[in-house]
């Protein structure tokens, strides 16, 4: 498996419960196919550069987790689809050991 980092922004404007069933339906998308999270930051709420859906704020997470090609690509499909993620980026990491 390979190292990732995912870095989530969450529409600031969901409730905390809201907030942790998108989280955790990432996490389970992670672990489905053995994947492992290594850790998972909260950010918070922080000003963004340029506005998104009339938004200038987002809920920033950072996770960081081991998979596979298979397991990453399903997350890249959920996260499209998912409404309450405002933008994701999935890059790998090279600089983690596998």
């Amino acid at each position: 498996m390979k190292a990732y980092e995912l870095m989530l922004i969450i529409n600031p404007s969901l409730d905390e419960e809201a907030r942790e069933a998108v989280l955790e339906k990432t996490r389970s998308v992670i672990t489905a196919d053995g994947g492992v999270i290594d850790s998972d930051d909260v950010w918070g709420k922080r000003s963004m550069a340029y506005e998104i859906d009339g938004l200038m704020e987002g809920d920033y997470h950072v996770i960081l987790f081991h998979g596979t090609t298979d397991s990453v690509a399903e997350l890249d499909r959920v996260l499209r689809i998912t409404d309450q993620v405002m933008r994701f980026m999935i890059v790998r990491r090279d600089d983690i050991k596998e």
